[in-house]
């Protein structure tokens, strides 16, 4: 059976707090798992993420796979290698230098000016 690494949610309604579990594929969510290996909790400011980096390595060589999310945890923590998620998912992007809003003169060239 396939291992994974995945989140299980605790904590009281309205108010979510997650374990990072290793558990195989097949059992439910919030059921059964083999070992915890760290904590998630996204209601503090910032959010709180605590991983056993050693037990986290170790489930990994011996190949189970992460969730989306606990990929994502992982990658910020610095125990696998991976493109960090932006800081803000619905925050608009930054416009670059060059595409300024107001109209700009063109650029006169050397030969223009004799």
């Amino acid at each position: 059976m396939p291992v994974k690494i995945r989140l299980r949610r605790m904590g009281a309604k309205k108010h979510p707090f997650y374990r990072l579990v290793v558990a195989n594929s097949t059992d439910s969510r919030d059921g059964r798992f083999i070992e915890t290996i760290g904590y998630y909790d996204p209601c503090t400011e910032p959010a709180t993420v605590k991983v056993d980096a050693e037990k986290a390595a170790r489930w990994l060589k011996n190949g189970a796979q992460p969730s989306d999310t606990a990929r994502v945890l992982l990658v910020k923590q610095g125990i696998i290698a991976g493109k960090p998620a932006p800081a803000t998912a619905g925050a608009p992007a930054a416009k670059p230098a060059a595409a300024s809003s107001a109209p700009s003169k063109p650029a006169e060239s050397p030969q223009a000016a004799e």
